[in-house]
């Protein structure tokens, strides 16, 4: 069956997964606003906390990545049982790497953390923080699996209510153990790592239900045993060790940022971790119009319909900027209203305006970055977006490094960010331009040698 890629079919793909990625963002914003209320130390672990824990998620987010690909190709191939082996084999794979990653990160964590963190306060509230929240790999792995599950096969309505729900057990746990309630003691910020994992184990049990009740065991081959096919495992290995190289450089990236304002005192790092947040949410917009191009792409390489991947990125990138654009105005005329949310301290958000309206300004080049960039990834061409983004990363670790030796303004060292997409957005139109000429050449040779 084929694709419908108007714009209206785009958005309406679209929309799931961006109210998906929304109801998820708000566990970080309540975790953030609640802790912002908490105290600065806490504030300010949170960020390097929240960070640290992303670049071992990204480990299984890369994975999942390279599964989608896969998954997309197959269901516009119409074979539908290797959909369903990826999945199942993808879950097994990344819930033995979730038990090695909790081992690992018990012991190895507080050592690296030590080394680098200069303030005594926020490495424990750090430490106390990912003693609960490395449990929740189990199910964030699972999770994510899910999620490649059904944006492959364009059923990405499945994400929503899921979602809806994860959110709304967080923000209810995060206020009772955050602060204390219902005979509940407050525990700070260990309750917003506790209250995270117990929203992503039942986000997890909602998964199970959902696909037992709406997809087909039989179409999807979901019935079958659980071993581990190490063929199968190899294939989704081919293309995800790559994605997962390439996420993980990227939030390490950031975690040198991070670990570069935290020398700059608690004030500085609670002004990035707010930034961040907000930055966060408009990246949902981007993440979700860029993570259904892969999908797009991959479904239109297995209908063998590739001549029209550059019409459906230009598409997203309008609806895309349609979306984001009437967010970032009113955050540019309204910042302090926008930062009042995260913290109720007047001299921090008013020094947080500058930063803020420097990082708005980076999102109008991240839209076609991010969508040219997942468009690499969905071809299948994972090494090259790999080292596009390693070349990108490269920059921006030299440009945050040289900037911090002769400034300590944080506005100024958000400018890292126009440095960062800039360079991805020159590398992956340069790659898509060179993939699309060769594509174009061999269509010819093909017209030449039938005639």
């Amino acid at each position: 069956m084929s694709m419908n890629i108007t714009y209206i079919s785009i958005y309406k793909t679209s929309l799931p997964v961006l109210v998906s990625l929304l109801m998820e963002y708000l566990i970080g914003f309540t975790d953030t606003a609640y802790l912002g209320r908490v105290g600065e130390t806490e504030l300010a672990a949170s960020a390097i906390a929240g960070t640290y824990y992303m670049i071992i998620y990204m480990i299984g987010f890369g994975f999942s990545i390279g599964a989608q690909i896969l998954i997309a190709q197959y269901n516009g191939n119409q074979q539908y049982k290797e959909t369903g082996k990826i999945l199942s084999q993808g879950i097994l794979f990344l819930l033995i790497i979730a038990a090695i990653v909790i081992l690992l990160s018990s012991i190895i964590s507080p050592i690296i953390l030590k080394s680098i963190i200069d303030s005594e306060s926020v490495l424990q509230a750090v430490l106390q923080y990912l003693d609960w929240r490395i449990y929740g790999f189990f199910f964030s792995f699972t999770i994510i699996m899910f999620r490649a599950f059904y944006i492959g096969i364009i059923h990405t309505s499945a994400l929503m209510l899921n979602s809806i729900t994860m959110v709304a057990i967080n923000v209810i746990l995060n206020y009772i153990l955050i602060f204390g309630a219902l005979g509940i003691p407050a525990l700070g910020i260990s309750g917003a790592a506790i209250a995270s994992v117990i929203s992503e184990a039942v986000a997890v049990i909602h998964f199970i239900i959902y696909t037992q009740k709406n997809v087909s065991s039989c179409k999807y081959g979901l019935k079958r045993r659980i071993t581990i096919d190490c063929t199968i495992l190899k294939k989704i290995l081919s293309i995800s060790i790559w994605m997962m190289l390439q996420h993980g450089l990227v939030f390490g990236s950031w975690f040198v940022f991070f670990i570069t304002i935290e020398h700059f005192g608690e004030r500085a790092l609670a002004i990035t971790n707010i930034v961040r947040n907000i930055s966060s949410f408009l990246f949902l917009f981007v993440q979700a119009f860029a993570s259904v191009v892969s999908s797009l792409v991959g479904n239109l390489i297995g209908e063998n319909k590739s001549s029209s991947i550059l019409y459906v990125c230009k598409k997203v990138i309008f609806l895309c900027y349609m979306t984001i654009l009437p967010i970032m105005l009113l955050f540019l005329f309204f910042p302090s209203s926008v930062l009042r949310i995260y913290s109720d301290n007047t001299i921090l958000v008013f020094e947080a305006i500058p930063t803020l309206k420097v990082m708005l300004t980076s999102y109008l080049i991240a839209v076609p970055t991010f969508v040219f960039f997942s468009a690499v990834s969905g071809i299948g061409h994972t090494v090259a977006s790999l080292l596009i983004a390693f070349i990108s990363l490269v920059v921006y670790i030299v440009y945050v490094e040289t900037i911090s030796h002769f400034s300590s303004s944080v506005p100024l060292l958000w400018t890292s960010e126009h440095i960062y997409f800039s360079c991805v957005f020159i590398l992956s139109l340069y790659y898509i331009h060179h993939w699309w000429m060769n594509f174009i050449n061999q269509d010819k040779k093909l017209i030449t040698n039938v005639s």
